[in-house]
């Protein structure tokens, strides 16, 4: 999920009205009324992956799961559509930071950022193979910009004002799922 505010197009906003028609997709993709995994992976284009994609996938799924029942509920499904497509870069930071911190410690430490900054490279290689960069070097660079008292962890302060002030920082930290390109495809597929 691009966290930039830009006007390229795929930060179209989805208005209220829409509820109802995201309710009927979500119905016509989850009868059970609920998504799952495998669902979720196909609404953001991730059908076939390596064991690195379909980490980062289960991370992602799981930051969206609130009351981690292991499915998304429509609630919890319009929650994260509003956060993908309208959120504001803060919330959207947030929502980064909670995919990270994979212990759910309220801190990121060097293993987790390095988990996270290969996973992207990976994902960044598989569509651009030109991308070559050292992650190890990426992930010092970033604690050496973001983490401002040196303790060895990112708290979510600093990953908000590391991210915010440095474009490097944010470039290296946004976390492109790439599901608004779906949803709006399926606007235009209504019947």
């Amino acid at each position: 999920m691009g966290q930039a505010q830009g006007g390229d197009g795929m930060e179209k906003e989805v208005a209220l009205q829409n509820i109802q028609e995201l309710y009927r997709k979500f119905a016509s993709e989850c009868p059970s009324g609920n998504l799952h995994l495998h669902e979720f992976r196909k609404i953001f284009g991730v059908s076939t992956s390596t064991e690195e994609e379909s980490a980062y996938m289960e991370n992602v799924f799981r930051s969206f799961d609130t009351n981690k029942d292991g499915k998304i509920d429509f609630m919890e499904y319009v929650a994260a559509v509003h956060l993908v497509l309208r959120g504001k870069l803060e919330d959207k930071l947030k929502w980064s930071f909670k995919v990270y911190d994979r212990d759910g410690n309220g801190c990121l430490d060097r293993r987790e950022v390095k988990h996270i900054v290969e996973i992207i490279y990976k994902l960044k290689k598989h569509n651009n193979p030109c991308v070559k960069e050292n992650t190890e070097d990426v992930c010092d660079r970033i604690f050496e910009l973001v983490d401002k008292n040196k303790d060895g962890q990112i708290s979510l302060e600093e990953f908000i004002e590391g991210s915010e002030k440095d474009p490097w920082v944010m470039e290296q930290l946004k976390l492109d799922i790439g599901p608004c390109g779906w949803f709006l495809q399926q606007q235009e597929k209504k019947s």
